[in-house]
């Protein structure tokens, strides 16, 4: 899986929400996520992921296809109730 970015919007989300694009690419790999169609998407199809990052953190990714590749849109630490699905 090739992973593609907005640098720009890389160094904005560790800002924003403490969480580097880096940490979440294994998000994907993650054997118990749970992903889901964006229901808010406007224009292309986008995606939320729901595992575990490379730290060992549940993290909620947002992402879309293009072309071969995945692109990153934003990552954050999971809410109580993301997590707990994911636990369960």
């Amino acid at each position: 899986m090739t992973f593609e970015f907005d640098p720009r919007k890389a160094i904005a989300n560790v800002r924003k929400h403490g969480v580097s694009f880096a940490e979440a690419e294994p998000v994907l790999y993650d054997p118990r996520a749970l992903t889901r169609e964006d229901p808010d998407a406007a224009g292309e199809p986008r995606y939320l992921t729901v595992g575990m990052g490379a730290l060992g953190r549940v993290l909620m990714v947002c992402w879309t296809e293009r072309g071969t590749a995945v692109r990153l849109i934003s990552a954050r630490l999971a809410t109580a109730s993301e997590r707990k699905c994911y636990e369960s």
